[in-house]
């Protein structure tokens, strides 16, 4: 049996959404700038992918953009709204458990003179609200806050900070990195005083190489390239027309049927947390006393493995045909202990040794099954190797 539990990294794509890009290559394939047929036809694609986003995310279509990805989307509402603003200040905020996408921007800011404050977690993941207020000055221009982390599926209070954000200084820009959130949660950034929020096509079974960046049409941002001036001059460079396109053919499959899989991932959640904690030695990361998985992410469980270096766990687990993750797909090729797990307080000892399990709507509950008996069959054994070693 083949399991794929590194949704987190990336997703089949829907059946649908190939079919789509495939004609899209072949048939409809033409410049959406150009004027005759075959750009109309492709700037009829772009149009009705706006409108999918708009109407899922509940803003106007002139404040949706395209990218190449979510780290691009990332960079170019923090770089851009930062030179933007800087006449108004030269603080932002984000959190230490981030996105690469979002940390190594926030690092490369700071080196344009930008003050950085990087709210801890709690040992769910989680920021305090009480540290957000304390960390706001009139001299912040831009707050960052994922909407969900990639490692261990924490939920931050968006909505709430927002409100606090907006309470506090109306003239503060939140961004929401919604890569991870988006397609497993209804997100609507005028309720939740988002400005701008980010989401790419390859975490929702759509295709690779293809993001999108919600930008609410007050917000001063200034480009970060430059060229034929595509997308109002923000974002240059001919669309990916069928990237696009597939993104929000996947968008639209997946909001069709949220509630239903939202009700499935939490039960196969529950599902493998109840089994692999029947393993000795072992803990699950973000669930701190028993909390509520609903008040987690649907689709990711981090779990440590006392006593068993992730890299071995997961190429036994490989051997056995399931396919993990132990980490940010983003890092893997750098090994080193986990930020966000270092931020969360987690157990030295446990940082070499956590594994990331991430659903889909795939997922099966007998493939979950499968890998809990691999687990079981596999953890003594290795504990006792290294024992030996």
């Amino acid at each position: 049996m083949e399991v794929y539990l590194d949704n987190s990294a990336t997703t089949k794509a829907f059946l649908e959404v190939a079919e789509l890009v495939k004609k899209l290559m072949c048939e409809d394939y033409g410049n959406p700038s150009s004027l005759h047929r075959k750009g109309v036809q492709a700037e009829n694609h772009l149009r009705y992918a706006k409108e999918t986003f708009a109407k899922i995310l509940k803003v106007s279509e002139k404040e949706i953009y395209f990218t190449s990805v979510g780290t691009e989307s990332d960079n170019l509402a923090l770089i851009g709204c930062a030179l933007a603003n800087r006449r108004k200040g030269m603080h932002l905020i984000t959190t230490q458990i981030e996105h690469p996408a979002v940390l190594q921007t926030m690092k490369y800011l700071e080196s344009l003179g930008f003050r950085v404050t990087y709210l801890p977690v709690d040992r769910s993941g989680c920021i305090r609200l009480e540290d957000l207020k304390n960390a706001m000055t009139a001299e912040t221009i831009l707050v960052s806050i994922m909407h969900t982390n990639n490692e261990v599926g924490s939920l931050q209070p968006i909505a709430e900070a927002g409100e606090l954000i907006k309470r506090m200084n109306p003239s503060t820009l939140f961004h929401v990195d919604a890569v991870q959130g988006f397609g497993k949660a209804k997100i609507y950034p005028k309720k939740m005083h988002i400005d701008l929020l980010s989401a790419s096509g390859h975490k929702i079974h759509g295709p690779k190489g293809v993001g999108l960046l919600y930008i609410q049409e007050k917000v001063k941002i200034q480009a970060i390239n430059y060229g034929g001036g595509q997308q109002m001059n923000l974002r240059s460079g001919t669309e990916n027309v069928p990237g696009i396109a597939g993104m929000a053919k996947a968008a639209e499959l997946l909001y069709g049927s949220l509630d239903q899989d939202l009700e499935q991932l939490y039960r196969c959640k529950q599902h493998f947390i109840d089994g692999v904690r029947r393993i000795e030695g072992v803990q699950v990361n973000g669930l701190p006393d028993c909390k509520c998985v609903e008040r987690t992410a649907p689709h990711v469980v981090s779990v440590s493995f006392a006593g068993v270096r992730s890299e071995v766990l997961l190429h036994a687990l490989e051997e056995a045909g399931i396919y993990v993750s132990a980490g940010s797909a983003c890092s893997a090729h750098k090994p080193q202990p986990s930020a966000t797990l270092k931020a969360m307080g987690v157990d030295p000892k446990l940082l070499s040794s956590t594994i990331r399990f991430s659903f889909s709507v795939f997922t099966t509950m007998e493939e979950l099954d499968y890998t809990l008996q691999v687990l079981y069959d596999k953890i003594p054994m290795l504990r006792k190797y290294t024992r030996r070693a």
